[in-house]
């Protein structure tokens, strides 16, 4: 097993003291401690690596490790690695960077598959208490026999098997004997349940599939939910937090506990003594919450699969993905998705949340964070004519205009700019208070400047704009203060430097892409406008950036340099989210 030095499971980032938060889970958590029944807390993270880590896990990581933290308790990652036949190290490598990357820390790295010897002795003690059987109908007569929600199941004909015969078959399951799917270990609890759950679940399946950590030596898998619940009773977990679609497997879970008591049948944890594993069995008590439900997008792994494999995204982090990998890339932080996973709250209350949520704590943590640059995304030429050609200056900007911390920096300056095209309008719409033929702007920093020519090509496009620059209005001066309706942000263009900038929007164009009640699926909604590459100028202050570095590029949004495929020679920025949400008056 891989593990890391026992510590408590914290956050990085140091805050300021704030009020303890207050939410059902950790009331009950206090009434634990305080009633004497727990003297530490021990809590667990348990995703399945068969894919990439979303937002909505992140609130899950933020309270696993959060809950630990707050009352001096630990936390531990354990990968539920039940399925090997999906899983992938990759998705391994990726869970534990997504969990460092928000600023927390595991306990113990465990994995189930670290205590498949635990589980296979467990299942062998529920066989030979009456509590288990091996069935040998098919999947398909399973299902016939399990009944529905409004009709009871019916026995398995096998479910009267005595325990030596099962014993028997069990150990034969082990070693390989019968092929997949021509046999399974049942647990042996009520057909007649109200509750699907136990109307004889599977504990174990025939699966000749090599697993990432044992290789061949299992040809026999744990279900999840005997896994789940065995893993969190073997590591000695307190509190085991998941979404509300577990409230019903919770009984199996409870079921799954009691029967096979690890506490009090030492020998079957003699496997992880003998392998020097610390361990320290306990019968955890399962809370429900309810999960992270997003608006335009979709979140289930399977679906983010088929994304992926149809080639309608770039990969797992493609920026527009909801992913952790992806959101990252796209230049979210890990200051944002905790403040998103608060301001969610804990409750028993499925809702859908809008994703102008996530965005607007993306744009308070960046509004704070994010220095401030230059850049022009649709460039359009304007020469100031009476500046001699090659005239160039330096002028000095805050790097950020709330705070003075962050310090200024130098903007060169020429007279030969950059603008914003949609600074400019040749017929201007009412209203607007930007550049016009004859009209004056300010250029932020620089002074005022009046348009005097629009030059056109043969097309009848605008190529260029010729205009001054008020000599009395530069920074400082007296005509600086003259009134100006409009201010324009601008780059030099003989000092710019050219970058590829990506403008990422919602990957759906719909709030909910799951209803296919028009008879479209989530991909027939993918947003044609989701990302549009453009060349625009930056200024170098911009251009130097070190990847992930995110910047406030004044009056256009809050844009990252792209982790991979950014490079101060040939930078690549990613647009992170607008300045304002631009989704408001939509739908």
């Amino acid at each position: 097993m891989s593990a890391t030095p026992d510590r408590p499971a914290t956050a990085h980032p140091a805050t300021d003291p704030a009020p303890p938060k207050q939410d059902f889970i950790r009331q009950i958590v206090r009434d634990d401690l305080a009633s004497g029944k727990h003297t530490a807390i021990k809590t667990r993270f348990p995703p399945e690596p068969n894919g990439y880590l979303h937002i909505g896990h992140a609130k899950a990581i933020c309270l696993d490790f959060g809950i630990a933290s707050e009352f001096g308790g630990v936390c531990n990652l354990r990968l539920d690695d039940t399925n090997p036949a999906k899983e992938d190290p990759e998705y391994v490598r990726a869970i534990q960077e997504d969990v460092r990357w928000l600023g927390f820390e595991w306990h113990s790295l465990r994995h189930s598959s670290d205590y498949f010897e635990v589980y296979y002795l467990a299942a062998e003690k529920l066989i030979a208490q009456g509590d288990a059987f091996v069935c040998d109908l098919s999947a398909e007569q399973v299902r016939e026999y399990r009944g529905t929600l409004t009709e009871p199941g019916r026995d398995s004909p096998w479910r009267d098997r005595g325990v030596e015969e099962n014993l028997d078959l069990f150990r034969r399951m082990r070693a390989g004997e019968f092929a997949d799917g021509t046999r399974t270990l049942r647990a042996k609890i009520d057909m007649a349940s109200g509750n699907m759950n136990l109307r004889d679940p599977a504990l174990y399946r025939i699966k000749k599939v090599a697993h990432q950590n044992t290789g061949d030596a299992w040809p026999i898998y744990p279900m999840y939910d005997y896994a789940h619940s065995l893993g969190d009773a073997i590591e000695g977990i307190t509190h085991s937090l998941c979404t509300l679609e577990f409230e019903d497997h919770r009984p199996l879970y409870n079921w799954c506990v009691e029967k096979v008591d690890l506490a009090g049948s030492p020998e079957l944890l003699k496997p992880l003594v003998d392998a020097g594993l610390p361990m320290e069995a306990s019968a955890p008590r399962q809370i429900e919450f309810s999960r992270a439900n997003l608006n335009y997008t979709v979140m289930s792994k399977r679906k983010l699969m088929a994304l992926v494999q149809a080639g309608l995204v770039d990969g797992w982090d493609d920026p527009r993905m909801p992913t952790l990998q992806g959101i990252r890339r796209r230049g979210y932080t890990p200051a944002s998705l905790r403040l998103f996973a608060e301001r969610l709250g804990i409750s028993k209350q499925n809702s859908v949340i809008d994703y102008s949520v996530l965005e607007g704590c993306l744009r308070e943590d960046l509004d704070a964070a994010a220095p401030r640059r230059m850049a022009v995304i649709e460039p359009l030429s304007l020469v100031l004519t009476n500046l001699p050609d090659g005239h160039e200056e330096s002028l000095a900007f805050p790097n950020h205009p709330k705070d003075e911390s962050f310090g200024e920096r130098q903007v060169p300056f020429s007279n030969r700019l950059w603008i914003e095209r949609e600074d400019f309008a040749e017929v201007p719409p009412k209203g607007f208070k930007r550049l016009v033929p004859g009209g004056e702007v300010r250029l932020r920093g620089a002074g005022i400047v009046k348009c005097d020519e629009v030059v056109k090509d043969a097309n009848g496009d605008i190529v260029e704009l010729r205009g001054s620059l008020d000599p009395e209005s530069r920074p400082g001066m007296e005509g600086a203060n003259r009134k100006i309706k409009g201010t324009i942000h601008w780059v030099s263009a003989t000092h710019a430097v050219a970058a590829e900038i990506r403008l990422y929007d919602r990957l759906f164009d719909v709030a909910d892409p799951d209803d296919d009640t028009d008879g479209k699926t989530y991909q027939d909604h993918i947003n044609p406008d989701s990302r549009r590459v453009v060349t625009g100028y930056v200024e170098p202050a911009a251009a130097s950036a070190a990847p992930e570095q995110a910047f406030q590029f004044e009056r256009m949004g809050y844009f990252s340099a792209d982790r991979k495929d950014h490079a101060p020679g040939a930078p690549v920025f990613n647009r992170a989210v607008t300045l304002r949400d631009t989704w408001a008056n939509k739908g």
